[in-house]
């Protein structure tokens, strides 16, 4: 766009190219290949001497669209959309790294994440070591010659920690390493890590941007000439974002701002209830006074996001007794949903961790991460209450017992 618009209205018109149809909203190309008025225009667009579309594995309009929409967000310059959120990360890796680099990891990130460094890039002879995301000496200690990458997500998933993407960006620096930022839980209306340093943000789209758990699909932007090297490896090896897809994340776009503040509201009014109860042990919202990184989260966020997680007195039992308990909140391990969702990450979302990593991740057996939706935040704390009631706190030496 020409001029320097505010979030909400990129958030609407970013992107858009109107057909010669003059149509108000963005439509779905759903073909898989184009047709050149010549043999000449045809080896001109495929040569990249002259723009045009090709194939819909890697130019589409409506794909071509969200990409715009996604990077003006998030104030890159370019945005390569994919088929996942893991499609993105992956594409990231295989783009920008080569066999016998390193990767220095958080502990806490999403339990596929881990699969995918520890499984698959390492038979590439790709290797990750991993560090508490709030510890910036131990980022520094694990950094080798061969560092590439920092890979960082925050808040985390589950425990919510929150890591100094200004540090991290300037250690990265320091030690010619690229930092890669997933923001999932933030998105741009809470949360821009490229304003901060960042050199690529990661994106499931699945989450948040689309909103309503209809799609998949996933994004990685950044600079020009880093996602140029991600534009290629997409190219070649297909991980694509399917067309039909991509306009669902348009409307998903346009009204992010409004649905991340009603979540964060939710949210908080979730975890300051939680906080009061006897049956919780702990509350993990980086929006509560209590919890560790607050203040950073306040300054490097605009609100405290929609997952909020809690540890129950009692363990897995208590764990499942409550999500076996709810009534309304589905029992799915999806989240960025209008609809409120609960899990159980030690059996679920991280369930392919060692225990000693979900350990070193903070996600013990009464874990249990709620993703706020929309709802009447009276009828979320109702249902979970249901499976509140009915345990009393354990006295001191005696086991717990249900009343």
């Amino acid at each position: 766009m020409e001029h320097d618009y505010q979030f909400d209205t990129m958030a609407v018109r970013a992107g858009q190219d109107r057909t010669c149809e003059r149509e108000q909203a963005e439509p779905i190309f759903t073909t898989s290949s184009y047709v050149f008025r010549n043999a000449a225009e045809a080896a001109a667009i495929f040569s990249g001497q002259q723009p045009g579309n090709i194939y819909s594995r890697f130019t589409n309009p409506t794909v071509r669209t969200f990409e715009k929409r996604l990077a003006a967000l998030e104030g890159g310059e370019r945005c390569v959309a994919t088929a996942s959120g893991m499609a993105a990360i992956l594409s990231c890796c295989m783009a920008l790294l080569d066999a016998g680099e390193h990767i220095v990891s958080s502990r806490a990130i999403f339990g596929s994440i881990t699969v995918l460094f520890n499984e698959h890039l390492k038979r590439f002879g790709i290797e990750t070591s991993y560090v508490a995301p709030t510890e910036l000496e131990a980022w520094e200690q694990a950094i080798r010659p061969d560092t590439r990458l920092l890979f960082v997500e925050t808040p985390s998933n589950p425990t919510a920690e929150i890591a100094d993407i200004q540090a991290l960006s300037r250690l990265a620096q320091k030690h010619g390493c690229l930092l890669v930022v997933d923001n999932c839980f933030c998105t741009p209306a809470l949360q821009r890590p490229l304003t901060m340093g960042a050199d690529i943000v990661i994106h499931s789209a699945t989450k948040y941007i689309d909103g309503q758990g209809r799609s998949i699909g996933g994004a990685v932007v950044g600079r020009g000439e880093l996602l140029d090297k991600v534009f290629g490896f997409l190219r070649t090896a297909g991980p694509s974002m399917s067309p039909f897809n991509a306009w669902i994340f348009l409307k998903g776009l346009e009204t992010l701002r409004l649905r991340m503040e009603a979540h964060s509201s939710n949210a908080l009014m979730l975890a300051q209830w939680l906080e009061r109860r006897p049956e919780v042990e702990r509350v993990y919202y980086a929006g509560l006074p209590s919890h560790p990184q607050h203040e950073l989260a306040r300054r490097q966020q605009l609100a405290y996001g929609g997952v909020v997680a809690f540890e129950l007195r009692g363990g897995q039992e208590a764990a499942w007794r409550l999500i076996d308990s709810t009534e309304m909140i589905s029992i799915t391990a999806n989240l960025g949903d209008t609809k409120s969702t609960i899990t159980h990450p030690a059996t679920t979302t991280h369930g392919r961790l060692t225990p000693e990593a979900r350990l070193d991740a903070g996600i013990g057996d009464g874990l249990v991460r709620i993703a706020v939706g929309l709802e009447d935040i009276t009828d979320i704390k109702a249902d979970i209450e249901r499976g509140l009631i009915g345990w009393t706190l354990p006295r001191e030496g005696a086991d717990r017992e249900r009343v």
